[in-house]
């Protein structure tokens, strides 16, 4: 049996996070990859990533990808409220660090 397509397939997210950072997220057609994109401190920074995709209720999916250097990013998104809850890593110099975010989507 075929996984549904991801409600968030083919369209393309302004997602911004608590912290300030934020990112133009544009899904593939079949919801398998992402182009992320850093604006604002973060502009000219840009990956096409595959994705990790599971579906968690109607219209919330986790996703997860690793990029190039080595951060490991985990999404929850809520396509209902337009909202994102973020786990990342990244290797600092004691060890692997992390942050847990929230974040909101506006379709772009």
């Amino acid at each position: 049996m075929n996984a549904p397509l991801p409600g968030f397939a083919g369209r393309t997210y302004l997602f911004e996070v608590d912290n300030g950072a934020s990112f133009r997220n544009s899904y593939s057609a079949d919801g398998t990859r992402l182009r992320w994109e850093g604006l604002g401190e973060s502009a000219g920074q840009y990956e096409d990533v595959p994705l990790h995709v599971a579906a968690v209720a109607p219209n919330v999916w986790f996703v997860s990808w690793t990029e190039r250097s080595g951060i490991t990013v985990s999404h929850v998104m809520d396509l209902n409220a337009l909202t994102v809850k973020v786990f990342w890593t990244w290797e600092g110099e004691t060890g692997r660090v992390g942050e847990l975010h929230t974040g909101t989507l506006t379709p772009a």
